[in-house]
């Protein structure tokens, strides 16, 4: 069974597969900094939880944003186009998010935990459904489109279930266009809102070969997303 739900949770019930989904843009970032080489993504729920995160670990970078804003004291916001000209490799990351982060914490009472943005949705789908669903086609599968409104979350996680269930759905095409449409897009677009880069939406919008996932496990009980090849 794949079910979409949509929002950062809570989510009380237990499901073999959760795939948590924010492409603007929390998981694009992961993405592409697992690209430019970073190690491992540690995930904080709040801003006070990262810092003291930090405090433990000094050489680890602080990423993310506050209701979309950067964060005074963090060492990047959660722009991918600005990460892109960043150098992280070899480099652990401590993520702080509104809504993608949020709800992979209150999505982890799994027995699997995926996290993608748009870029690598279609990788994350085919993993699941070739190396988990293909063993085991009764497990339940659940697409977290963490945005609790947002149409960008929401197209991709439809994407995702058409390629999972082997269904025809939207194309590629069709989920990149409904990304742009979206209200949450919106901001980005707009030359008048300033706080937000347009330059953001083409690595939100274009899918990567990559040869990896990225997969949450706990280390020392701290949830990390880690890149798990394919």
């Amino acid at each position: 069974m794949v079910q979409i739900v949509q929002g950062s949770g809570p989510f009380p019930d237990f499901s073999n597969v959760h795939i948590v989904i924010d492409v603007l843009r929390a998981f694009t970032v992961a993405h592409y900094a697992f690209m430019k080489g970073v190690r491992g993504i540690e995930l904080a729920g709040t801003v006070h939880e990262a810092f003291r995160m930090k405090e433990m670990n000094p050489d680890f970078l602080l990423a993310g944003e506050a209701e979309g804003l950067p964060i005074e004291g963090f060492d990047l916001d959660n722009s991918p186009a600005r990460l892109n000209s960043r150098d992280v490799e070899g480099r652990y990351l401590i993520q702080k998010t509104t809504n993608g982060v949020k709800a992979v914490l209150n999505a982890l009472n799994a027995d699997h935990v995926y996290v993608t943005g748009f870029s690598n949705a279609k990788t994350t789908a085919l993993h699941i459904k070739h190396r988990l669903l293909k063993n085991d086609p009764r497990l339940t599968v659940k697409i977290i489109a963490s945005h609790p409104s947002g149409d960008d979350d929401l197209a991709c996680a439809q994407y995702m279930k058409s390629i999972l269930l082997n269904v025809n759905g939207p194309t590629s095409e069709e989920t990149a266009a409904r990304i742009i449409a979206s209200e949450a897009a919106q901001k980005f677009l707009d030359d008048t809102i300033t706080e937000f880069d347009k330059d953001d939406i083409p690595y939100c919008i274009r899918e990567q070969e990559c040869g990896f996932v990225m997969k949450v496990v706990r280390v020392d009980n701290i949830p990390r997303i880690e890149r798990v090849p394919i």
